[in-house]
């Protein structure tokens, strides 16, 4: 799989300082772009990342609760056959949907226990930082994106 050459990242550099001067909770994606990188994985990136991924979890629980009431609201007996499979495909897919979430929960919470052991945002193979960009569009990121092309690579290569 050929990746696409990656957009340059904007930064604003009017955002520079916002991360010296802005709560936390204010800090938007494109002020924490525009951090030097001297400050890679310091202590409001790190924060800004811990409640990035703790607002993911939270967001993960709450529909899974709303799909357990879902699929029993709807557990009708409903004669006609058509329906009945169109409502047991819907289950299906709700169901498979749920299924990525619980694997993305175990994957934010490794991150979350990467955090606690000052290891977010580092590869997991080469130890070189992932990125703060990669972590933006993916908070649960452990490899560098070199490192990930690599392993996608061996995998299409060699099977899992």
């Amino acid at each position: 799989m050929a990746y696409p050459t990656p957009k340059p990242i904007k930064i604003d550099p009017k955002r520079v300082n916002h991360w010296k001067t802005k709560p936390l909770e204010q800090l938007e994606d494109a002020d924490i772009l525009a951090m030097p990188d001297a400050q890679y994985m310091n202590d409001v990136q790190v924060a800004f990342f811990r409640r990035r991924l703790e607002q993911l979890r939270a967001d993960i629980l709450a529909n899974a609760g709303e799909t357990t009431e879902h699929l029993r609201e709807e557990t009708v007996v409903v004669p006609d056959p058509a329906d009945r499979a169109t409502i047991e495909e819907e289950h299906a897919l709700e169901l498979r949907t749920r299924d990525r979430e619980r694997k993305l929960l175990k994957k934010i919470q490794q991150s979350i226990s990467r955090i606690d052991a000052d290891e977010y945002g580092y590869c997991e193979e080469t130890g070189e930082p992932i990125g703060v960009g990669r972590l933006l569009a993916r908070p649960t990121a452990s490899l560098s994106l070199e490192a990930q092309q690599r392993r996608e690579l061996k995998q299409k290569l060699y099977g899992d």
